[in-house]
């Protein structure tokens, strides 16, 4: 079920756990510590559905996937615990979008997670909504 698609060009839950864990790396813990280290330092961009196709990550069992996510995701936690005021405002250079804060990366990546776990959900329920049979009845959804 981790493996499906709700269509050919939409990600897997795998998939979209890969993507969480570049974003961790590349995107949210990455850019912090990039722009702790350096005053106003240029920001890498990165192409998220190239670096997906590049993954495989369909072909891989949820498993490894957790054990890839969880140890940067506890990294990340340590990391934001570690922010003072004075980390919040401090900034780098995005290629594409310009100047950006902690604080508003801190943001961005509640809004990028909660946006990708409704996705994971929403390919869950679109997989076991056609073998609900009658139970169908039950929902109004």
């Amino acid at each position: 079920m981790a493996a499906w698609r709700p269509a050919p060009e939409e990600w897997c839950v795998n998939e979209v756990i890969g993507h969480l864990i570049e974003a961790e790396r590349r995107g949210f813990g990455g850019r912090i510590r990039t722009i702790l280290g350096a005053d106003n330092p240029e920001l890498e961009g990165w192409d998220s559905a190239a670096v997906a196709r590049s993954r495989g990550d369909c072909d891989r069992k949820p498993d490894e996937l957790l054990d890839e996510f969880e140890p940067l995701r506890r990294d990340s936690v340590e990391l934001v615990r570690s922010l003072s005021g004075k980390h919040l405002l401090r900034a780098g250079r995005h290629p594409d979008v310009g100047q950006l804060t902690v604080d508003e990366l801190l943001h961005e990546w509640i809004h990028h997670d909660g946006n990708h776990l409704r996705q994971a959900y929403a390919n869950v329920q679109a997989y076991v909504w056609p073998r609900m049979g009658n139970a169908q009845r039950f929902s109004s959804a």
